[in-house]
Formats: C-alpha cells, structure tokens, sequence
C-alpha cells in the first residue's frame, strides 16, 4: 500500500500533473496541500475520472489540504484543529480509510520571523501535537502526512548558511517537530535515510532544482501500528522536473 503526501502549489495549474502522477504511480492514498482552490472549485470531476475519490477543506486562493483514496471515498473524521476557533486557515484534515487514520497537514509556513506569522506557526504545531496525543490514545494505524515547513536537522537541507535565518530551520520549529514525533510516531523517511540528504522540496528561483539545492519539509509520521508494517519510504523526485510541475514532489511511505 503507497501513502503519498504531496502539496501541489495550487491544484488547477497543477491538475494536468496530478492526474499524471495518478495515472502513472497509482498510489492507494494522497494527501494534497496547498491547493489554492475553494471548496467550490476544487475539481472533483477529474480525480473521480482518474479512480480516485477525494474529501478536501478549501479555502481561495491560500492553503487548503485533500485527501484522496484509489477507488474508494476517504471517510472524515475531522477538519481543522481545536484550541483556536477564530483561526479559519483550512489546514487540517484527517480521513478515514478502511481502518487506516491518514492527516493531510500543512503547517504553516511561519516568514518572517521573527513576528505574528512565526508565532502562528509555533502555536499551530502545539495544536497539531494535542490531536496527535489523541489518535495515539486511540492505538489506531495512524499516518500524519503533509507540508510541515520544518527542516528537522542540518542533514535535511542542501545549506544550514542559506536557511539559518528561515522561520523553517528555527530552534523552536525544530523543537516543536521533535516534540511531535517523540510522542511516538516514526518519521518515516529518516528511518530509512538516517544520513539525509533527501529533498523534497526545490525553489523555483535561483535554478534550486538545476542545482539539487533543496531541503525536507515533506513528512509522513507513522503510528506504532503503522511503522511495524514500514517497508519503503522514498521521494518521486522526477515528477519534480516536469514542465510546470510543482516545487515539491510527491512523497511517500509503502506499507504492508
């Protein structure tokens, strides 16, 4: 079974390629961000067409996360997270599937810090760690899949000099993901390349792809239940070099 979280960086300019990926990778679950679309226009049609059934938490032209199923419809469990009502950023959703909890997250970015924006984003891992502390409690197969905008260790980026100063590779960030994960989940990539050096993401500017500069903020956090069925955990980096493809690429787990 091939779980995939991918951010799209906006799902109608990017919807030729993510019909393309889901032809050619067939993946049993993803997980989008960044879709950029409202609730109204995301464009349901054409996953359907491609074998996919999808729950997705809009919002125009910012955010917004989906999950999708290969020939199912994902049941939801929950969109957005607690402990701050008046935050209506659609960030958050997690999905049922046959028994297995699956998250689409993308936390926020948190630039320039410091300021509001990166209190935000440290805030928002908090929430994220309290809902993580209750699906552990419900000793559920659990995947928490998304966007983090965490770097989580110098190894996982092509420069420590280049983004020192960057709201994704702060002390707090780092700490905040750390706490996350040693609450017991598994960080699927890094168990299978402890040394880094695996991106998931590359800027569009400065030719970052042409140069391999890029860095890890793509993860999939596995439950206890779900990293004892771990077989694979690796990046469709080539879907990043595609005409007009996303700056991440899609990344994923296999599970027995």
């Amino acid at each position: 079974m091939k779980i995939v979280t991918y951010n799209v960086n906006g799902i109608k300019a990017r919807l030729p390629r993510l019909v393309e990926y889901l032809t050619e990778a067939q993946p049993d679950v993803v997980c989008l961000q960044e879709l950029k679309s409202s609730d109204d226009t995301f464009p349901v049609a054409d996953i359907e067409a491609a074998g996919y059934g999808a729950v997705w938490h809009g919002q125009k032209s910012w955010n917004g996360v989906a999950v999708l199923a290969k020939g199912g419809v994902p049941v939801e469990r929950q969109r957005g997270l607690g402990g701050e009502p008046e935050d209506e950023h659609s960030r958050y959703l997690e999905c049922d599937i046959d028994g297995l909890v699956v998250a689409s997250i993308y936390l926020p970015n948190g630039n320039p810090q410091p300021g509001p924006k990166f209190d935000y984003k440290l805030r928002w891992i908090d929430r994220l760690a309290a809902r993580a502390q209750e699906i552990l409690a419900e000793e559920v197969p659990a995947i928490l899949a998304g966007d983090y905008n965490v770097i989580p260790n110098d190894d996982d980026t092509y420069s420590v000099r280049a983004m020192q100063n960057d709201a994704l590779m702060q002390p707090e960030s780092r700490e905040g993901y750390r706490r996350l994960v040693a609450q017991g989940w598994t960080d699927a990539l890094r168990t299978r390349h402890p040394k880094g050096g695996v991106w998931t993401f590359w800027d569009y500017q400065a030719g970052a792809w042409q140069r391999d500069a890029g860095f890890r903020i793509d993860h999939l956090l596995l439950s206890p239940a779900v990293a004892d069925r771990l077989i694979e955990a690796g990046v469709d980096k080539e879907y990043r070099g595609r005409e007009k493809a996303s700056d991440h690429a899609p990344t994923y787990v296999r599970i027995r």
